[in-house]
This record gives structure tokens, sequence and C-alpha cells, in this order.
């Protein structure tokens, strides 16, 4: 699908065209480029007005990763300093190049640190296999490239580590065992999938070392906010004693929020509950119903894993504890 206007850009976002946070920011940004392209081009004296509107307009589309509104402001803040619709242009265009340059550096970056983890483990375990539990999608297809849950993976297979990967399925749209698993095998990875609500069984019966998911929103205190059915994994990770990490770029930490409880979440359309897609027999795409077709379904899109059930957050800089100390030793241009 060529995206060309704005509406495009949304429509792309809102449907899932494009997802994930570190995706969906790159998207935006260039949505606001092509805003302010269609000003320029228009010669249009109410650009910023305009322009301002369609940053509304993508910043509505989805709720709750917090990259979408990150990179719509930078657009939004470097475009209204400038002093002319030619300058605001070409500061668009750099603005969304630099986005998605950096979304890409700091997901190889913090593949690096989170390869460490997956080391000491790999190394206490004289160097048998790493069995890795993960949940959702957090890869190349949920950011410019590497991913942030999948990059440590991809770095420690590339070292040669002997690891495994659990692909949690990831009810209701199946990111796990639709991309994930996808993703994986293309790169080589051994994996495997299994049910949502099996994470438990693994980790009672020793079969899991790490569990290792993204964020599209986390708090500057800690709290990770991600696909729903995260936090039961952080529950029962604790509840093991295996340790639960989250990886994220910077630019999903949400600096201004403290109680992760008080996190926007999406609700999406119950029908993505309700029915499900796949390949039928002759490889054609079919959606089929699954529940009663009269009954009611909520469709809670994240769920919200407090810090205290947080090991550890990986980032671009580092591997930091889940709490506002930790963070800004990390970050410290964000105490002010």
């Amino acid at each position: 699908m060529l995206l060309s206007e704005v509406n495009h850009f949304a429509n792309a976002i809102e449907k899932m065209l494009v997802r994930g946070a570190g995706l969906i920011g790159s998207t935006a940004a260039w949505g606001m480029y092509v805003s302010t392209l269609h000003q320029s081009e228009a010669n249009d004296i109410d650009w910023r007005k305009k322009i301002k509107a369609d940053a509304t307009k993508l910043i509505k589309t989805r709720p709750t990763a917090v990259n979408l509104k990150w990179a719509v402001d930078q657009q939004l803040k470097a475009i209204n300093d400038c002093a002319s619709l030619p300058e605001a242009l070409e500061t668009s265009f750099q603005i969304a190049t630099k986005i998605w340059n950096e979304d890409a550096q700091m997901c190889k970056d913090l593949g690096v640190h989170g390869l460490e983890l997956i080391d000491k483990i790999s190394r206490k375990k004289n160097g048998k296999t790493v069995n890795i539990l993960t949940h959702c999608n957090a890869g190349w297809l949920a950011f410019v490239d590497h991913g942030s849950a999948t990059s440590p993976i991809y770095a420690a297979f590339d070292q040669g580590i002997d690891i495994h990967v659990w692909v949690d399925e990831t009810r209701p749209r199946n990111q796990g065992s639709r991309l994930t698993a996808w993703e994986l095998g293309e790169h080589g990875v051994p994996h495997t999938i299994v049910v949502d609500n099996a994470g438990g069984h693994l980790m009672q019966h020793e079969l899991v070392d790490l569990v290792l998911v993204g964020s599209d929103r986390t708090t500057g205190d800690g709290d990770v906010c991600n696909k729903i059915g995260t936090y039961l994994k952080a529950l029962s990770a604790k509840d093991n004693n295996i340790p639960f990490y989250a990886a994220m770029p910077s630019s999903t930490i949400d600096w201004s929020r403290e109680d992760g409880k008080s996190t926007p979440i999406e609700i999406r359309e119950s029908d993505e509950i309700k029915y499900m897609e796949g390949l039928d027999q002759d490889n054609n795409l079919t959606s089929v119903l699954l529940t009663p077709a009269s009954s009611n379904a909520s469709n809670f899109a994240f769920d919200v894993t407090p810090a205290r059930l947080v090991t550890g957050i990986i980032t671009e800089r580092g591997i930091s504890k889940a709490n506002r100390q930790a963070l800004l030793s990390l970050y410290p241009e964000f105490s002010a």
C-alpha cells in the first residue's frame, strides 16, 4: 500500500498495517513530513494550522504506544520553530530521517547490551541451551530494524550462543505465532510456538531461563506497558525466580508518567477476538468465527507490569533497574 496522504498514514497505524512501538513512531514522523509536503505544494497560508490538525489526527490513531506521540511532537516542535514553509519542509524531512535512523541504531545497541545478559546465563549453564520466553512481536516488523526484545536474541545467536525461544502465540492477533515465529525462522533461530497460557507451566518445569519482552510505554518509574498477557508472564516469572527483562529504545520511556496504572489502554474492535484469520488448504487467507455470534467480547490490547516484577530494563545505553533513579543514571538529561 502506497502511503501518500496523511489519512493513509493514520489508517495504516490504526488498522495495524504497520505496528510496533518503534515503527509506529517512525511511520508517524513520515506522516508529518507528508503533511508538510502537501501544504508546501498547495502553498497554503494556513499551513501551521493544518499541520497541527494532521498531528492531532495521527496521535489519536493509537493511544498506548508513546513512540507515536513522541515522534509527532518532535516534528511539530521543529516545524513550529521554522520561519517559512520551505524551511519547515526541509526540517521535517531531516527529523523523519533522524527518527528512522535512530530507531535502527538504538535497537542495535540495546541488542549488544542484552547479549551480555544472555551470554552470562549461557556461561552459568556451561554452554547448554538458553531458553528464552517472549511475548507478542518486538522484532524487525515492529521497529525499523533489529527489533527490541528480539535484538539481543539475534545478537546472541549470531555470536554462536546456543539459544531456543518459546514463542507465545499472543492472542487475539497472534503476533507471536504469525510474526515473531516467522522472523526467528528467517534468521535461523531455533524456536517453538506455544499457547499463551503455557508460560507458567514451562517455568514451573525449569524450561525457561529468561523472559524477554518489549514495551509500548514504560513509565519513568519502571512500570512496563506491553501487549496484553505480559503481566501474567511477569507474575509467573516472579513466582519461579526467573529473570524478567523488558527491552526498549529510550523513545519508549514516558518520563512524565509515574504510575503505570494511569497509562491509556487501547481497546480494539471485538471482532479481533471473535474471528481469526489464517490460510485455508488452498493457501487463501480466510476468516472464521470462533465464538457465538451474539456474545460480547472486550479487546483490551495492553496491560501494565509493575516495576516490582521487572528484573531490569534493557536500553541502548545499558541495562537498568526498573526505577526512576536507575533509569536517570543512564539518561541524566531527563532529570530536570
